[in-house]
């Protein structure tokens, strides 16, 4: 299925199951199979989840991405699948789009679960420069080894040979991987934080550098409505390796909030 956002572009989006609907918005780059691990743990809910822009099934326009944005791209997928409002949980990118749509969208959002996600460079803690620099090395395969390992801890690589669905849509065109990145190092979402009034709870994992941890507290101290959780040992994809843990909590939150 697909919606049309405001400048016309075509987003393809998923929906599976019944009840309370969940909308999951996935990391930068990805597409919908970013949630394929972890979607059948909210049993009870209709789950909606997206291709980006520029990702998966979805159009692909050489134009300016940005987290308000794709926001916008949210709504218009919730406007065609016939949502009022729903719980939103976003991850990494996923949970920049989720402030933006919190922000400038309040009544379509219920409760609100923010993933390994930051407010932006100027007030929150970025990743070094040192992984910044082993990303942009040519070699594909050895970008994708630092990424599993900023990822997942090596006790759960050592066990789960893949393949892994959090290491970006391998489809995607050079031009539209750049736009999401340049999209994603541009969020600014500082000043509005605040204006954030649904439920809200933040997860991340405490050895994560891909986006550091101590962001969770930086975001927990502008939205007024927000509680913390930071799962021990976890990294970046937490809500994978870690969803025995993760899940449960996301769906006990939206449940009595």
């Amino acid at each position: 299925m697909h919606a049309r956002s405001t400048d016309g572009t075509r987003i393809a989006y998923q929906v599976e199951g019944d009840g309370p609907p969940l909308l999951l918005l996935a990391g930068q780059a990805n597409t919908h199979h970013w949630w394929d691990a972890v979607r059948g743990d909210f049993i009870g809910r209709r789950t909606i989840t997206l291709d980006w822009r520029g990702t998966g099934d979805s159009d692909r326009p050489d134009v300016v991405y940005s987290t308000p944005g794709f926001a916008e791209d949210v709504v218009a997928v919730l406007d065609a699948a016939g949502i009022e409002s729903a719980d939103v949980y976003g991850t990494s990118m996923g949970g920049r789009v989720a402030q933006w749509l919190a922000i400038r969208f309040p009544e379509r959002v219920r409760g609100l679960v923010l993933g390994c996600t930051s407010p932006g460079k100027a007030h929150g803690f970025e990743r070094s420069q040192e992984i910044r620099r082993a990303l942009a090395q040519a070699d594909q395969a050895g970008r994708d080894r630092i990424l599993l390992d900023l990822m997942y801890t090596p006790q759960w690589l050592a066990t789960h040979p893949g393949p892994y669905d959090v290491l970006g849509d391998a489809t995607m065109a050079t031009y539209a991987r750049g736009r999401h990145l340049v999209a994603s190092n541009s969020h600014e979402a500082w000043e509005e934080l605040p204006q954030i009034k649904a439920p809200t709870l933040i997860l991340h994992g405490s050895d994560d550098v891909f986006s550091p941890a101590a962001n969770a507290e930086v975001l927990a101290g502008r939205i007024p409505t927000a509680q913390v959780h930071v799962i021990a040992g976890a990294r970046h994809a937490y809500f994978h390796e870690f969803q025995a843990t993760a899940s449960p909590l996301v769906s006990d939150f939206l449940e009595n909030s």
